[in-house]
């Protein structure tokens, strides 16, 4: 995208991709800077990241990122954005840098056959629902997917895994006798 980059990964251990976006930005903007004889950061804040849940909040998110230079009007088709993994998964080109997540992988027996389901699975769209999910959740970092799912990471991590309305909770009314 013009102003921001959508990644989809899979870390190998808890941290390691806070680990690896740190080092990105300690290595690649002095490069940056210097390359183009400019000083301070690159990226506006930090990034921000949100757990999903597998199967089908994972392809729904894999769908939101794909279709977004569609919804940007920067291009017609997701294969026809220059940064888009679409191309690969539809086997209109190699990328030596992606490995296909093996929800991707189980979609059919072979490339030919995987890249026709995702095809029409990528045609089909994202609804306006799966949309403003994925938004809220990323807006507020919460983990998306089953509420199993979020019960679980709200006891792992210790902290509020679903989506919470914006303020402080209100608090309860006192009624006055007279």
């Amino acid at each position: 995208m013009t102003n921001h980059v959508h990644l989809l990964a899979t870390p190998p251990a808890p941290g390691r991709l806070s680990a690896a976006l740190s080092r990105l930005g300690q290595r690649y903007v002095p490069a940056f800077n210097r390359m183009h004889g400019r000083t301070g950061t690159l990226w506006e804040g930090r990034f921000k990241s949100c757990l999903v849940d597998s199967e089908r909040y994972l392809l729904t998110v894999h769908r939101y990122i794909e279709l977004n230079p569609v919804r940007a009007a920067m291009t017609p088709t997701a294969e026809d954005h220059r940064w888009s993994r679409a191309r690969a998964s539809l086997a209109l080109a190699a990328d030596s840098l992606m490995t296909f997540h093996p929800l991707y992988l189980a979609m059919g027996a072979d490339p030919i056959q995987r890249s026709n389901i995702y095809r029409q699975w990528l045609q089909q769209g994202i609804s306006e629902d799966d949309l403003q999910g994925i938004r809220s959740h990323l807006r507020q970092e919460r983990a998306l997917g089953h509420p199993r799912f979020q019960a679980m990471v709200e006891k792992t991590l210790n902290r509020p895994a679903s989506i919470r309305p914006r303020g402080r909770p209100r608090k309860p009314e006192v009624l006055a006798e007279t």
